[in-house]
């Protein structure tokens, strides 16, 4: 299988061997909205503040605030931060959702919310948080997205194939509509198992794209490098 090791411009992340972790939902999310238009930014469920980075990268004057209700994710989205060249416009706090409350609102929002919302939860608090809506819903989410997003705004998120429909239906409860989808497979000839996609408060026809991570031999796609180069120093 091809090797990556996943950087940003001042600084670098290899995978297994850092603190930080990369993984490939994240990237992909990172690597594929646009946010060259936008002055906010926020980051719902930042976790080590991989994606918050990004947005730095590929924004060069936005500002972004990103947000995890797990302390430790907190601490190391914040030190992350500290260390990169983009420190004056990044803010993390700890603190869900719910209680966020933004004085002006965001022309982006991006997040990879919890995956399994009807799944049997672990007896591990901490995956719960991180892996199940224990702590942030669909509904919550997307309530939280229409409140804090602006009228001309875009939402970012990832998410399971097999979730669509509900997060169609929920988003669609909060006038929020699915304007860009591309489905993801992990390996040439399988189904596709995972979804970015593209919010706004504009119903629009939705633009639809396919992308394939890797081919059979286990080495990244054409299309594939060719949306996170910017992040890798190779493959």
């Amino acid at each position: 299988m091809e090797k990556s090791t996943f950087r940003f411009k001042q600084f670098e992340v290899r995978q297994g061997k850092c603190a930080m972790k990369v993984n490939t939902d994240g990237v992909l999310l990172g690597a594929w909205c646009d946010v060259r238009d936008a002055e906010r930014i926020l980051d719902i469920g930042t976790g080590t503040g991989v994606i918050a980075l990004m947005m730095a990268q590929k924004n060069v004057t936005a500002y972004i605030d990103a947000i995890d209700i797990d302390e430790g994710a907190y601490l190391q989205a914040r030190d992350n931060f500290e260390i990169s060249a983009w420190r004056e416009r990044l803010n993390a706090h700890h603190l869900s959702l719910q209680e966020y409350g933004a004085r002006e609102k965001y022309d982006v929002i991006i997040s990879n919310p919890p995956y399994f919302i009807d799944d049997m939860k672990t007896g591990n608090d901490r995956r719960n948080v991180a892996k199940h809506t224990v702590a942030l819903s669909y509904e919550e989410l997307l309530y939280s997205t229409a409140r804090l997003m602006t009228a001309g705004g875009k939402a970012f998120v990832v998410l399971p194939i097999f979730n669509l429909a509900v997060f169609q239906t929920i988003a669609r409860e909060h006038a929020l509509f699915i304007t860009e989808l591309t489905e993801v497979t992990a390996v040439e000839g399988k189904s596709p198992y995972l979804l970015l996609i593209q919010l706004e408060k504009t119903e629009k026809n939705i633009l639809k794209s396919q992308l394939t991570i890797q081919d059979v031999s286990g080495n990244f796609s054409d299309a594939y490098k060719k949306l996170t180069r910017e992040f890798y120093l190779k493959f």
